[in-house]
């Protein structure tokens, strides 16, 4: 038993010299350890260290190649997204009114009775910045109400864009008066009737480019003398006409038209300022044939107008199109034709640049033409 209690007390020993060493070297690894955390914590990220100012202006431009384009509450290119990365993004992303400048509504990704205060904050965060507004309520089902145009009216005055798709009679009514700043607007209602008291654009002085369907035109007043940009979707020739009489200051017209089986003769219309014309057609088939004829256009250089339009004898239609007119046509394009660098308007034409598309715009097609880039 002595000799049992004797090697243990030396086992004891033992171990505690062992643990010692196992201590010392735990220490020292700690010591090693808290150093490379100092050095850690002391290394600062170098996006970290930008002002505030800086990380504001990359966001913008993070933002800015998509615009004039519309985000949405959610997704890849919303000004939300910088919101969730860190404290500090937050921050510097609300207090940055240029991310806030434009929005897109509904989200169908949002519940609807969330959206007007969502909407109202959003834009608040804009501040003096003019607003860029996309409004479809057609993108969700059910009705959406007035909750979310009511909330933009508060910023009327500040829209420089507005974009309103199917809307209902009531969510039109939130967006009629003074619009001051307003330079831009889209107007494509369906289904709506003819109102008893038209909406007013009239006190919008700044507003140049202007596109409407059929729906929009019948229910608005705008100001046309004012206008530099334009186009009208799924008229007849007939009802260009009398719009076409007051806009005295057009620079670049595009007109997707509506085939008119009445034989009704088209007024003549003169575009002294016409620098630009785009004609096509809502139904591929349908052409408009006589209605280029109708249109003198002194300082046009840029005409792209489908084939079908032109009639048999398409060559004499635009020789005689251009004499009357007494311009300098520059650019020519012939939609709906396959003829390539042999075509018969080279040969007719040898100083215009004249190019060929084997199909006319369609409807969806011409909305997303280089209109909308225009604004």
């Amino acid at each position: 038993m002595l000799v049992s209690l004797a090697t243990d007390r030396a086992r004891v020993a033992d171990l505690d010299a062992e643990i010692l060493v196992l201590e010392r070297s735990l220490s020292a690894l700690r010591s090693q350890r808290a150093r490379v955390q100092e050095r850690l914590e002391a290394y600062k990220y170098p996006v970290l260290t930008l002002p505030n100012e800086i990380i504001a202006e990359i966001f913008t431009h993070y933002w800015t190649p998509i615009h004039p384009l519309f985000p949405r509450f959610t997704g890849l290119y919303s000004p939300t997204l910088l919101t969730q990365i860190c404290h500090k993004w937050r921050g510097i992303a609300l207090e940055t009114p240029r991310l806030w400048r434009a929005i897109s509504l509904p989200d169908a990704n949002i519940p609807l009775e969330k959206q007007s205060g969502l909407t109202d904050a959003w834009l608040s965060r804009s501040r003096g910045c003019p607003i860029s507004l996309q409004f479809d309520p057609a993108l969700v089902e059910g009705e959406l109400g007035t909750e979310i145009p009511t909330a933009i009216v508060p910023y009327r005055a500040r829209l420089e864009q507005l974009v309103i798709n199917r809307a209902s009679l009531p969510q039109l009514r939130t967006f009629d008066g003074p619009m001051p700043i307003l330079r831009h607007l889209e107007l494509l209602l369906y289904d709506l009737n003819l109102l008893a008291t038209k909406i007013s654009f009239c006190e919008a002085p700044l507003l140049r480019t202007v596109l409407l369907n059929a729906d929009a035109v019948q229910n608005t007043i705008m100001p046309w003398a004012q206008l530099t940009s334009l186009a009208l979707h799924g008229l007849f020739p007939r009802e260009c006409a009398p719009i076409l009489q007051q806009t005295s200051n057009l620079v670049h017209c595009e007109l997707a038209l509506v085939e008119d089986l009445r034989d009704e003769d088209i007024p003549d219309v003169t575009l002294l300022t016409l620098e630009s014309l785009t004609l096509t057609h809502i139904v591929e088939d349908h052409s408009v044939t006589g209605y280029l004829q109708t249109l003198t256009v002194p300082v046009l250089h840029s005409l792209r107008v489908p084939e079908s339009f032109l009639g048999p004898n398409s060559i004499d239609t635009l020789k005689s199109f251009v004499s009357k007119s007494g311009c300098n046509l520059q650019e020519l394009c012939i939609t709906g034709t396959s003829s390539g660098f042999d075509s018969p308007y080279h040969a007719a034409f040898p100083s215009m640049k004249v190019s060929f598309a084997d199909y006319a715009m369609s409807s969806a097609q011409w909305l997303m033409s280089k209109f909308r880039r225009r604004r």
